[in-house]
């Protein structure tokens, strides 16, 4: 099929006038775009990787006030983490599911 013959059907579609353009960017309902917002979702793990290695030195040195608190931090620090990888494992698999994917 050739583009003229794409185009001329676009302008019989009853739908897509309808419609309104799509965004060039996909953007969330915050403002803010998918990019942006997987940048700050991982800024945060990181976030709270550097606090749980922090609190892990001073529990070493002895300098930690409360073990209880500690070992939350470390515990969310590591399921963020894994959050964040069976994410990034999912997006990897959705990415090749539509390289698989026949035109």
């Amino acid at each position: 099929m050739s583009a003229e013959a794409i185009q001329a059907l676009q302008a019989h579609d009853e739908v897509a006038g309808s419609l309104p353009a799509a965004p060039r960017a996909a953007v969330a309902p915050g403002g803010l775009s998918f990019g942006q917002l997987v940048s700050e979702g991982l800024q945060g793990v990181n976030q709270k990787l550097m606090v749980s290695q922090a609190d892990l030195q001073q529990l070493a040195l002895g300098e930690a006030p409360n073990l209880h608190e500690v070992m939350i931090r470390l515990e969310e620090s590591r399921l963020s983490f894994q959050l964040a990888m069976q994410v990034r494992n999912r997006l990897l698999e959705a990415y090749q599911e539509v390289m698989r994917m026949q035109v």
